[in-house]
């Protein structure tokens, strides 16, 4: 959780630190992710020096020079989940002060979004 003044680039490497072990069904556990998609305000020669000596792959669009447009193909899965979450107005704006509430909110509504897209399949 982070203020809502603060720019998101500020809070990638505390994301990608957070992440845990990836687990597999046959062989060795995956400790990290290969690859890493993001949008431009994510692109400086410090993340990506940093995210090379954690041995991931950024694929960050260029300000500039690249269009966000491939970067589309893959980020529409998550634009549409958070899509979901915001339809709960009480995720819109956020009415409460302590982040546990917060968290706490975030993850009933992504219960009830699971729910929902699990009895909809059944039927």
């Amino acid at each position: 959780m982070s203020g809502a003044n603060t720019h998101d680039s500020l809070a990638l490497k505390p994301l990608i630190r957070g992440i845990p072990a990836v687990r597999s069904r046959r062989g060795p556990r995956r400790r990290r992710p290969v690859k890493l998609r993001a949008d431009k305000a994510y692109f400086s020669a410090e993340h990506l020096a940093w995210l090379r000596e954690r041995g991931l792959v950024p694929r960050i669009a260029r300000p500039g020079i690249e269009s966000s447009e491939r970067l589309g193909r893959h980020r529409w899965k998550i634009e549409r989940s958070i899509a979901w979450l915001f339809g709960y107005r009480r995720l819109t704006v956020r009415y409460e002060r302590k982040g546990s509430h917060f968290l706490a909110f975030l993850g009933l509504a992504a219960a009830l979004t699971c729910y929902k897209k699990l009895a909809k399949l059944a039927t």
